[in-house]
Formats: structure tokens, C-alpha cells, sequence
């Protein structure tokens, strides 16, 4: 694409020394017939011949693809030669390329063109404020207008900044339709979505040594478009606003710290997973070793969980009182979501409103989760004195790729466990810091100082298991590995993980309950 841009704009020097009606017809036979920008923008270069006025008509024909034949709308009405050439930046910019904001008159043409798209049907889009989104049932929310107004809210210019994110998002949406037949099935507009966003635009997933530092900026709609960057869930929400403009059905599936979408029907189900470019990956690879069912959220919780990826930034800046801020403003999308409010009880004790925070533990305390294996230890713990804010404190400390941040968590969470020597999450995080700096004896000690306090953690005898495997103690590591299985067994749960190990132990140590017994 960008190579055919540059061609275009160099021509008019190379037509110079050869016969331009045969080089113009050479040149528009090599555009991409399905690419609108291609065809707007060889017209908007030759604009007085034959083959551009041809490539106009070809490009609104792409347009009007999937209108009715009495919807039909044509450049001679209400979208002047002029306007188009303003927006053309838009449809061919390239990634880094500074953005160019477009006029009130120049989105009211991209509107009036996209007026067939299918979330002009949701009453989420003719809302603009909060309040009024809030109040929609889950199915009428037009989530790109939902996370706009939230981020805009406290712009003067506010309408004009959503509609100008927005008219992108139509954009796309009419490129990726122009190469959909009529009445193209989820599987084919799947499959044009994933080439579109992955291989023509090329959304990536950041570096990890960026987005963990600013995981807010790359879940935000405007930063996830302009840089072509995005999280999960950023990049989940760029395309769950694309698949509502195509009345593509997709499902929103939350394992433990990641999201991913999906389309389901009786017969299939296609995973799209945005950080590698919308492969579909096995179902069974989002379960953990403590996760047995996979949460499917709503899109009203999709703005609720955008608001505690902004919140993670502050609390990773010990802005606990931003960080309040943010969760209680998500709290009514994520109400009852006991994940969600187990870190809002967190936040209440970091920003010293203890009594919020431990009014609200009591109640997750209470919550049994059957998404999950094995409940959460630190509301516990903290409710009978065996942790405190402090350890809360030190269990989410930021670790990045660095050795020093490692070092500097595993740090923390001794000084914490020297007043609370009973704080099983923080014991787990230190084994997992031991783990990371190759540091195996002292995982080991760790991890048994745990299984002596508690011997019904799946995740800790997994870990128990691995260890000995390694220390070449085939028995213990059995023993451990069978604490694991049976309790996961018991509810049904057979991960992969405790297979693999299962595996690699049979064929260095034989299973001690097999053995033949010697008289």
C-alpha cells in the first residue's frame, strides 16, 4: 500500500518521458480493485481522466456495497470534491504519521456515508453522556461512543473529538465491508477484521517494557488508534466497535488478568486473540491451574474494566486516592464482581478509608467463586490479623522484566512477613520471586513453610512438585504432584500443566503407587 502511494505521487516526473494514456491505464489497472483509499487516491490525481473518473466510481461503488439499491449515495450528493480530499489523510495514514482533525462539515459527509452501518441502530449511539449510557440495557450500548464519552467527559470540545474517532472507526469499517460480498457470514467478516486491523494497519501489542508502564494509554480508544498499539483490552475494544458497525455478534471471555473475544454458535467457536493477531487459540489454553471456568462479560462491564486499567496506573504510582477515584467510578458496570471489588476493598485500605475496605472484604470474603479452584487467602488473612494494608501493598508491587525490580518486590515482602510470618500470599509471591532469580532452595523452603500452613492450595503443591522434580526427589515430587490433581479433580478441572508434569515426572521416576511390592 504504501509502496503504490509513493508510486502515485512520483508519477507525474516519470509520465514526463513517456505516453501518459498508456501509462495512466497501466497504473490504474495495478490499483487494488477492493481498496477504497487506493481508488480515492488515484482520483484525487488525476481527477480529469478517463481512468479517475473511473476509480471514483469504483470507490463509491465499494462504499455503497452493502446499501439497499434504493440507498444508495453517490459523490454528487452532499460530498463535494474538496471534502473528500480533507479526509483522504485519513483513510491512507500511515503509523507515526502526524493525524489531521477533521472539520464539523467534513465528519457530517463521513456520517451521512456511514449512516447504513449497524450501531446506527443502538440507542448507545444517539447518547452523550454518562449517565444516559449507564441507564441502556447491556445489549443497546454502543461501546466505542460509551468509552469516548468517558474519556472526553471533561473536554469543552467534546462531541467533535468523538465524532472524529468515531469517523475513523466507520472508515475501517466501510474498508472492511467493500471486501465482504453481500450478505458475507461472521466467518468471513472475521476473517476480513483480522487481515484489515493486523496486516494492513498492523495493530501490534506494545513492548512489555512500555505498556506495563502506561497499560492506560494503550487500552484508551484515541491512543490505541493513533499509535497502532493496544493491550488486550485495548485492542479487544478497537475490535468489538468494528464488529458492531458489521453486526458481527462476538462474545467478550475474561480469563485471570487478559480478555480476549470470541464468536460462538452451537456448531463452532473461533477465539480471536488480538495480541496475536487474531489466530484462534485452543479454548483449553486460557484455563490455569486454578481457573475451571472462563468469565463471559457484558459490554456495560467492557467500560467498567477499561476504567481499572486507567485505575492500575495510578495505584502502580502509590496514587491511591486517583486509584479510589477511577474504581468507584467503574463500580457501577462491575457491581457484584467479586475480582472487581476485592481490589476496590484493596484501594479503600491503601488510601486509609480502612473501614470501606473492610466492610467490603467481609463480603467478598464470603463469595465463593466457581470460576476458581482455590479462593483468594488475603481477604481472609487480613480480616484475623495475618496480613495488613502494608502486605497488600507489597504483593502488587510493579516487576517489570528488570532483575532490580524483582529483587526490590522479594524485598518488600520479607520485611512484610517478618511482623506476619502466617501471610500466605505474600509467602506465594516470595516463592514466585525465588523462582524468578533462579534462586530453587529458597523457593523450595518458602513454598513448604506454606504447604505447612495451608496444604490446600493446588497452585503451591504444583509448584511443591516441580521443585523436588528438579532437586531429583521423585517421591516427594510425586506426593505433591497427587495433592494437586485430587483437589482439582474433585471439581472437575483437569489442567494441562498438571499433565505435562505428570509426563515429564513418569519418565524419569515411576509412579510409587504402580511399582510392584517385593514380598
Amino acid at each position: 500500500m504504501i509502496k503504490i502511494l509513493k508510486f502515485l505521487f512520483l508519477l507525474p516526473l516519470i509520465l514526463s518521458a513517456y505516453p501518459s494514456d498508456l501509462h495512466l491505464k497501466t497504473l490504474y489497472h495495478t490499483l487494488d480493485p477492493d481498496s477504497i483509499a487506493e481508488q480515492f487516491a488515484f482520483y484525487s490525481l488525476y481527477p480529469k481522466t478517463l481512468e479517475g473518473r473511473e476509480a471514483m466510481e469504483n470507490a463509491w461503488n465499494l462504499m455503497n456495497r452493502h446499501r439497499g439499491e434504493k440507498d444508495q449515495f453517490k459523490a454528487s450528493v452532499g460530498l463535494p470534491p474538496l471534502d473528500f480530499l480533507a479526509i483522504l489523510p485519513l483513510i491512507i495514514q500511515q503509523k507515526g504519521e502526524p493525524s489531521h482533525p477533521l472539520t464539523h462539515r467534513q465528519l457530517t459527509v463521513i456520517e451521512k456515508v456511514s449512516n447504513h452501518l449497524s450501531n446506527r441502530k443502538l440507542k448507545g449511539f444517539h447518547v452523550w453522556s454518562r449517565e444516559e449510557i449507564l441507564a441502556l440495557e447491556t445489549g443497546e450500548v454502543d461501546l466505542a461512543r460509551a468509552i469516548l464519552v468517558d474519556q472526553f467527559e471533561n473536554s469543552d470540545d467534546k462531541r467533535l473529538k468523538i465524532r472524529r474517532y468515531e469517523a475513523g472507526l466507520d472508515l475501517m469499517a466501510l474498508q472492511i465491508m467493500a471486501r465482504l460480498p453481500k450478505n458475507g457470514t461472521s466467518e468471513e467478516k472475521i476473517r476480513e477484521i483480522n487481515r484489515f486491523i493486523f496486516h494492513e494497519k498492523k495493530f501490534r501489542f506494545p513492548p512489555h517494557s512500555i505498556w506495563t508502564k502506561e497499560i492506560d494509554f494503550y487500552t484508551l480508544v484515541p491512543s490505541v488508534f493513533d499509535s497502532r498499539l493496544g493491550v488486550c483490552l485495548g485492542l479487544c475494544v478497537l475490535y468489538l466497535s468494528i464488529g458492531q458497525r458489521m453486526n458481527l455478534p462476538l462474545e467478550i471471555i475474561t480469563p485471570p488478568g487478559h480478555i480476549y473475544i470470541r464468536y460462538k454458535t452451537p456448531e463452532k467457536t473461533i477465539n480471536i486473540e488480538t495480541t496475536a493477531r487474531g489466530i484462534s487459540l485452543p479454548t483449553k489454553s486460557y484455563f490455569g491451574l486454578n481457573t475451571r471456568k472462563l468469565k463471559k462479560r457484558e459490554l456495560k462491564e467492557v467500560i467498567g474494566l477499561v476504567l481499572v486499567n486507567q485505575a492500575s496506573t495510578a495505584w502502580q504510582r502509590e496514587e491511591y486516592s486517583k486509584t479510589v477515584e477511577l474504581y468507584e467510578k467503574a463500580h457501577s458496570s462491575l457491581e457484584n464482581d467479586p475480582w472487581f471489588e476485592t481490589l476496590l476493598s484493596y484501594a479503600y485500605l491503601l488510601a486509609g478509608k480502612t473501614e470501606k475496605g473492610e466492610r467490603l472484604l467481609e463480603k467478598v470474603d464470603r463469595h465463593l467463586d466457581d470460576s476458581t479452584i482455590y479462593k483468594q487467602t488475603t481477604p481472609e488473612d487480613y480480616l484475623n490479623g495475618l496480613t495488613s494494608a502494608e502486605g497488600i501493598k507489597a504483593i502488587f508491587l510493579h516487576v517489570d522484566e528488570t532483575r532490580q525490580s524483582i529483587v526490590k518486590k522479594q524485598q518488600k515482602i520479607k520485611e512484610v512477613l517478618e511482623k506476619y510470618p502466617l501471610f500466605r500470599e505474600g509467602l506465594f509471591h516470595l516463592a514466585i520471586s525465588q523462582l524468578q532469580l533462579s534462586q530453587t532452595n529458597d523457593a523450595l523452603e518458602t513454598l513448604d513453610r506454606y504447604h505447612k500452613i495451608d496444604p490446600h492450595n493446588p497452585q503451591v503443591e504444583y509448584y511443591l512438585s516441580l521443585c523436588y522434580f528438579n532437586r531429583f526427589s521423585g517421591f516427594k515430587a510425586w506426593n505433591h504432584l497427587k495433592n494437586a490433581e485430587r483437589m482439582t479433580k474433585n471439581l472437575k478441572h483437569f489442567p494441562d500443566a498438571l499433565k505435562k508434569l505428570r509426563h515429564q515426572l513418569r519418565r524419569v521416576y515411576p509412579d510409587p503407587d504402580q511399582v510392584p511390592k517385593t514380598r
